[in-house]
């Protein structure tokens, strides 16, 4: 035995928003946890833009902080802009999203980290794997000889596996810019039988903000009120501390000016083979596949608060530097712009992710576990909540307890993770509200109703966030026998109902009936009789209590309707497929069908019947099959 005690219940290999999740949930959890990455100094950086959130990523991270992970709270101390996106529509499409600090939040993120009692780091480089006739991972080699053991292993890899990135006609080997890439995971997955496959993605170039010329561009402020991620947080930056983000376009003299870079673009010429995210495409491809187009819109972002550099969102390239800095100063506004580090593309390994089980876990190597990009998914919200799942389930495999699994009804999560298996993904996968067909019950304002009883159950959310949540759902309960009990009189609701062309009271109403109504708020109701607005004070004067409380009544037909759906699906969903069904000898199934079903192994038939392949007609044969 080594004097370094390489003995560890968990081991997670990487430190980007994944592997602190999934170090975090394990060590909060008691496991005995390792967390090796190459740069200590690196911890939960932002590589691409410096924000956490947005449409229905904001749901994700609102999801982490429910089941007691880091991201929420980390984003909420460390955000210069906070924003509610998607007001407009309905409360199944409003999304939290925050700018933040981007030193600051890899810094309270580390500082999180290093409070964990059962968290050990080392800053070093995996190289190979250990394990026992190549079905069950025994720990990591690192490029020091060095050998650490443990039962869980999970490899959070994000854009380092064999890295490369494009700028222009030169390419060089990298994770991001200034660090270098991680050589030898992908060889040693691949010996163990893994399938590979390469994904790219892309960041834009970093301006110097002292250099703009502000009073060319749309100025973008955070919300008066503004809403956290976490359940935890109690205050943040008003409207007047928070810092603004800007809008600006390009025109049809900067298409110019990039077009002539595209002959030596990595992305044009054939260098760069591999996929890009759909949803966010460099601006070569924009301007290329939206030919029609003759602007496009782009986010100048604050790096942090005591910084000048600035995040050009929407100007993602691979375009050779003289052209992107040459293109930059065409954007009005950016006529004098100095450029701090140019845009360029990187080319990384993953594993098509049929390879793992819902718990994360390899479905070849018994306690191996992949998380992030290495399951071919974009964005930190998404690579955080694998993170957190990968980490419980690892914790968990270690007591050797049933894995958690969160379904499709249940989180944004359990969406993400489902689509990922039975649907696989040829290019960067990233979180949508239209992904999650059970929306109206997956809120962010609901995150913490949903899951943290799971969370505080397998023990990673605290009993202080479990008392929080109950305190929550007591006052919910008796606003609730309020509104439905008490009557609300015409003299001192037509004032407001008039004024907001609403139909005025003939008779005194039970107010849970004028709440019904998609013109009025619960607030509106408040303003205009005292005895009611006291006896809600009463209960609670919490904002997210409130808004709860008027989202059950105004949609409690539609809430109604989707539990009935779920209770349905659940029959189908929870029936186990055993692991060793041979679908090829199974008569009737289709042949494309049988393929689909043994390359992905689906555990519950809820699983079979979303893969795509696999029929109605398939389904009604498998399950005559099982019954038999």
């Amino acid at each position: 035995m080594s004097v370094l005690d390489p003995t560890y219940d968990v081991i997670v290999v990487g430190g980007g928003h994944a592997g602190s999740e999934a170090a975090g949930a394990a060590a909060q959890m008691g496991a005995k946890t390792l967390l090796i990455t190459m740069n200590l100094e690196a911890i939960a950086k932002m590589s691409c833009n410096p924000a956490m959130g947005g449409v229905a990523k904001g749901q994700l991270v609102r999801e982490i902080d429910a089941l007691g992970g880091l991201s929420g709270i980390v984003s909420d101390e460390s955000g210069v802009q906070f924003r509610m996106l998607n007001m407009s529509k309905g409360p199944a499409m409003w999304s939290p999203r925050c700018q933040s600090d981007r030193m600051l939040y890899a810094q309270k993120m580390r500082e999180k980290l290093e409070d964990k009692e059962h968290l050990f780091f080392r800053q070093d480089n995996v190289v190979d794997l250990i394990s026992e006739n190549d079905n069950e991972i025994k720990g990591v080699i690192t490029q020091t000889g060095q050998k650490f053991y443990a039962k869980s292993v999970i490899l959070t890899t994000g854009t380092f596996g064999n890295g490369l990135i494009h700028i222009g006609e030169s390419n060089y080997g990298g994770g991001r810019s200034g660090e270098r890439a991680s050589i030898g995971i992908s060889a040693a997955l691949e010996k163990l039988g893994f399938e590979v496959g390469r994904l790219k993605t892309g960041t834009p170039p970093r301006v110097d903000g002292r250099t703009v010329d502000y009073s060319q561009l749309e100025e973008q402020f955070g919300d008066e009120d503004p809403s956290g991620f976490s359940f935890l947080t109690e205050s943040l930056p008003s409207l007047e501390e928070q810092m603004s983000c800007w809008i600006g376009y390009t025109n049809e003299e900067v298409h110019e000016v990039l077009k002539e870079g595209f002959d030596r673009s990595p992305m044009f010429n054939g260098r760069i083979k591999s996929i890009g995210p759909r949803y966010c495409p460099s601006i070569e491809d924009k301007i290329n596949r939206f030919a029609d187009k003759d602007r496009h819109q782009l986010f100048l972002e604050p790096e942090g608060w005591n910084t000048y550099e600035m995040y050009l969102n929407g100007f993602s390239t691979s375009l050779p530097e003289d052209v992107q800095y040459k293109a930059l100063r065409t954007i009005p506004g950016f006529e004098e712009v100095i450029m701090i580090r140019p845009g360029y593309a990187i080319e990384y390994d993953y594993f098509p992710p049929h390879q793992i089980r819902r718990s994360l876990e390899t479905k070849s190597v018994k306690g191996l576990f992949f998380a992030g990009q290495i399951n071919g998914t974009t964005g930190y919200e998404e690579a955080a909540c694998q993170g957190l799942m990968a980490g419980i389930n690892a914790a968990l495999n270690v007591e050797e307890k049933e894995p958690l699994v969160l379904q499709r009804s249940e989180a944004y999560i359990g969406v993400l993770i489902d689509d990922l298996i039975n649907k696989g993904t040829e290019e960067p996968y990233r979180m949508f509200t239209s992904r999650a067909e059970h929306r109206i019950l997956l809120r962010q304002d609901n995150a913490d109703l949903r899951l943290t009883e799971i969370g505080h159950r397998i023990g990673l959310a605290s009993d202080e966030r479990m008392r929080r949540v109950e305190i929550k759902k007591e006052a919910i309960n008796r606003l609730d026998d309020l509104i439905k009990d008490y009557t609300v009189y015409p003299e001192k609701m037509d004032p407001m109902l008039e004024s907001k062309n609403s139909s005025t009271m003939s008779q005194p109403m039970k107010a849970e009936k004028i709440l019904l109504r998609p013109e009025v708020s619960l607030q509106d109701m408040m303003d205009h009789d005292e005895e009611l607005s006291q006896k809600i004070k009463d209960i609670t004067e919490t904002k997210e209590v409130l808004e709860q409380i008027e989202i059950q009544i105004k949609y409690a037909g539609y809430i109604e309707k989707e539990f009935e759906m779920v209770k349905e699906m659940e029959k189908q969903e929870n029936m186990p497929i055993p692991e060793k069904v041979e679908y090829t000898s199974i008569k009737s199934l289709s042949t494309e069908g049988a393929q689909k079903l043994s390359k992905i192994r689906p555990e519950t038939i809820g699983q079979a019947s979303r893969i795509s392949g696999v029929s109605a007609s398939d389904l009604s044969v498998l399950m005559v099959y099982l019954k038999n």
